[in-house]
């Protein structure tokens, strides 16, 4: 079996019209809502916007089984303010995504996206987080560790104690974060390159901090490979040899997961190598930025699968980690 951990929500343009009518009038006509019907939704799911196949086509071409889908991040607004059209626009996003998991049960789980309003104490995202696991069945949620958007206001690092109201409801209703960043106000570093930065910089925060001290049952996810910290390992490995009692950062990188979702054949490579393959666990954003048709292979550069099926130095068992039983084990799937 093939479960993807990684993919976002492919929905009719109801849903777009929406959010651009909340920006329009700043939420000042209400709060109104999305109103699509099932035939529109599946039209969404087939229809070729980014992928060359609609995003059920894909998924059946690169022989993914199951696949968790959040929003997608650049569209979160996470800085806009009031910060009430951050809350409704997340909440008709869930809405919209718990129908397709009915529509296609076990092909489909959700995953939430916290309406982090930039500025705002973390525990005005909690009750939509409730919402989402206890009344939709949602099974994680996405974290954004920079809710100002690149926008030259640098939020707590995930190790401060703003975050812990958070953290403490993950552990109590036991759900992973997947740490993703949103969108990217400046113009020198795009979404892409602050996607990168903030992966890097949460995991620094969150590991050298006593975040999995405080909470040991805490599962977090760090979307595409980790940001640059495989890659540049050895900046963070070599000062923790020299400090005393904190233990080794590679080391320390085993209280965390990782997902796959890197394009390229020598990245996923370290990545597997570097946390090992007991903490990766197999996303491909399909369809998302990887949908671009390699012409070196004729394939979407999201079909990854194959790259991690020729690494002879991975066992079979190893492998069925990586592309199921990681996801099952994280996010509690019964699949």
């Amino acid at each position: 079996m093939i479960i993807d951990c990684h993919g976002h929500v492919s929905a009719p343009a109801q849903l777009w019209a929406y959010k651009a009518g909340l920006l329009a009038a700043r939420g000042s006509h209400g709060r109104g809502g999305v109103k699509v019907t099932d035939d529109e939704m599946r039209a969404a799911l087939n229809a070729a916007e980014i992928h060359p196949k609609g995003h059920l086509g894909a998924l059946s071409e690169h022989g993914t089984d199951v696949q968790l889908i959040s929003p997608r991040p650049f569209q979160l607004m996470h800085s806009e303010k009031p910060a009430k059209l951050v809350h409704w626009f997340a909440e008709e996003c869930h809405n919209i995504i718990y129908r397709q998991t009915e529509m296609f049960p076990g092909r489909f789980f959700g995953v939430a996206s916290l309406p982090q309003a930039a500025g705002d104490p973390i525990e005005r995202a909690l009750p939509e987080l409730v919402r989402c696991a206890n009344e939709l069945g949602f099974v994680g949620c996405l974290l954004n560790p920079d809710p100002y958007e690149n926008s030259g206001v640098e939020p707590p690092a995930l190790g401060e104690r703003y975050w812990y109201p958070l953290y403490e409801k993950l552990c109590e209703l036991d759900v992973p974060a997947h740490i993703h960043t949103a969108s990217s106000r400046s113009e020198r570093a795009s979404y892409s390159v602050h996607l990168i930065n903030e992966g890097t910089i949460a995991i620094l925060g969150l590991l050298n901090s006593d975040v999995f001290k405080d909470f040991p049952n805490l599962k977090i996810v760090v979307s595409h490979g980790g940001g640059a910290i495989p890659y540049q390992l050895g900046r963070f490995d070599a000062p923790s040899l020299r400090a005393r009692g904190a233990g080794r950062f590679r080391d320390r990188l085993k209280l965390l997961y990782f997902d796959t979702v890197l394009y390229t054949e020598p990245a996923l490579e370290l990545l597997i190598k570097t946390v090992g393959p007991d903490r990766c666990l197999f996303g491909s954003e399909c369809p998302g930025v990887g949908s671009a048709v390699d012409p070196d292979t004729g394939h979407t550069m999201d079909h990854i699968r194959p790259h991690i099926e020729q690494f002879e130095w991975l066992s079979q068992a190893d492998r069925d980690k990586i592309f199921a039983g990681n996801a099952r084990e994280v996010f509690k799937l019964k699949v």
